[in-house]
């Protein structure tokens, strides 16, 4: 399966904040939207992201600053790893492991197209590999006449 397979030709809410935005700005959206990352832009363009994990370091590495004061940029992760939609998802999921990432940017042809979470491939790989074992196990019970 592909990255393009896994998110689809729909439109899909990417979430962002602008570089200059500030760090108390980045939290709001993560709670209001429920979600682990932002991906951080300058002029639309994709150049870091901002998790959960960055708001801890934010915490214990400027901890004398309120957050409203710190901007995104100074706090990002930046050095943006990406995939693109013709990628496999076993691969995806070796850049995340390997990288210890659990969000990456989706980008075809320099344009941010989604976001990938670590918790979208496993639970894709896991519903695939139980469809593969049911219908290995029916094949070896004979109860595949196909």
């Amino acid at each position: 399966m592909t990255v393009k397979e896994l998110i689809g030709e729909g439109s899909h809410t990417i979430y962002s904040i602008d570089k200059d935005g500030n760090v108390a700005e980045a939290i709001e959206q993560l709670v209001e939207h429920e979600i682990g990352a932002l991906i951080v832009t300058d002029n639309g363009k994709p150049v870091g992201v901002f998790t959960e994990r960055d708001v801890l370091k934010t915490w214990v590495r400027k901890g004398d600053r309120m957050f409203r004061d710190i901007r995104v940029q100074e706090v990002m992760t930046g050095n943006l790893i990406v995939v693109e939609p013709k990628d496999d998802l076993c691969y995806v999921m070796n850049v995340m492991v390997k990288n210890r990432i659990r969000h990456l940017p989706v980008v075809e042809e320099h344009r941010l197209v989604g976001v990938l979470s670590i918790r979208d491939v496993v639970k894709t790989q896991v519903t695939n590999l139980k469809a593969e074992n049911h219908y290995l196990k029916e094949y070896i019970t004979d109860k595949y006449h196909g």
